[in-house]
């Protein structure tokens, strides 16, 4: 394991300097900059920015300057927020996206776990069919569909939450189902083909045989090997919670990691664009080796072949 381990620490590092050198190329190669599309700079002032940030250094020394930062940790000063640097801004906002996202998968494994189970439980029956079809649905919905739908039947219609926001306990509740129905939706499909794939085994022939309780064939014997799946899926699951709540974010107006990129983006500013896509590219490769570990804890060929 602690082979793997740091087998896999040291891939990062390839993977996150050719990240960084792609989104540096692409950040660079969009036209205009961070200060000339505002008309109220004067171009004494936008030079003297340039100059400041060093912008109007060669593409070359601007890139081996932001790998030194790097190596420090330092992700540099926002180009549009001023006085505040790319790490305050990520240990600002990084919380509020990390609850949505965990809220989000609290949903997600809430809805999809009970619906996949039950389907295996009952195949071709209309508790396979009601809830695999919904998952179905849940697929094709994107989030910035079902968030607006969401709000004008829970906000607007019932009155019942409000339309946007983050700072009450139910602001939480629109936000969580819109980011977390489609990994339901995953998660229910995938947890109802591993439970599927175990039950016809002959393990579970010879626990029912041996007289066990039905409920203690599948808690004990049945879900440990039939969500093996579902822990795979996890890994890039809890990466794209976190980090993929661009389109939710913004709905709800959620002072989040996602609405940071989306308006660094738009704003060109380079570094707070870099640092961000610096962060989620860490996460994702953090929670995709954490399910490997899950997965070889669970399954001691996986050790092995380690």
């Amino acid at each position: 394991m602690l082979k793997f381990l740091t087998r896999r620490l040291l891939t990062m590092i390839p993977v996150l300097w050719a990240t960084v050198t792609l989104t540096f190329v692409l950040v660079r190669l969009a036209p205009g900059g961070p200060f000339t599309e505002e008309k109220q700079y004067p171009q004494q002032a936008i030079d003297q920015l340039n100059q400041h940030y060093g912008l109007n250094d060669s593409l070359p020394k601007q890139y081996v300057h932001y790998l030194r930062n790097l190596l420090h940790g330092d992700l540099g000063p926002s180009l549009k927020y001023q006085n505040r640097s790319v790490n305050e801004i990520i240990a600002e906002t990084f919380p509020v996206s990390l609850e949505l996202g965990l809220w989000a998968l609290l949903v997600a494994l809430l809805l999809g776990l009970p619906a996949g189970i039950t389907a295996s439980l009952r195949p071709n029956t209309a508790l396979d069919y009601i809830p695999m079809s919904l998952a179905m649905i849940g697929i094709c919905v994107p989030a910035f569909v079902l968030g607006p739908l969401l709000v004008l039947a829970f906000a607007l219609g019932l009155g019942w939450l409000n339309a946007s926001g983050w700072d009450m306990p139910s602001d939480r509740i629109l936000p969580a189902i819109t980011l977390g129905s489609a990994y339901a939706a995953y998660i229910a499909r995938l947890s109802r083909a591993g439970m599927l794939d175990i039950l016809p085994q002959d393990f579970i022939r010879t626990a029912r045989a041996k007289g066990l309780r039905e409920s203690r064939i599948i808690g004990l014997h049945a879900l440990k090997p039939g969500i093996f799946p579902v822990v795979s899926f996890l890994g890039p699951a809890v990466a794209g919670l976190i980090t993929g709540s661009f389109v939710v974010e913004t709905i709800f107006h959620i002072p989040g990691l996602g609405k940071m990129f989306v308006m660094g983006a738009f704003n060109r500013d380079y570094t707070l664009v870099l640092g961000l896509v610096v962060f989620y590219s860490a996460l994702v490769i953090v929670f995709n080796t954490l399910v490997d570990v899950v997965l070889a804890s669970l399954n001691p060929r996986l050790r092995v072949g380690s």
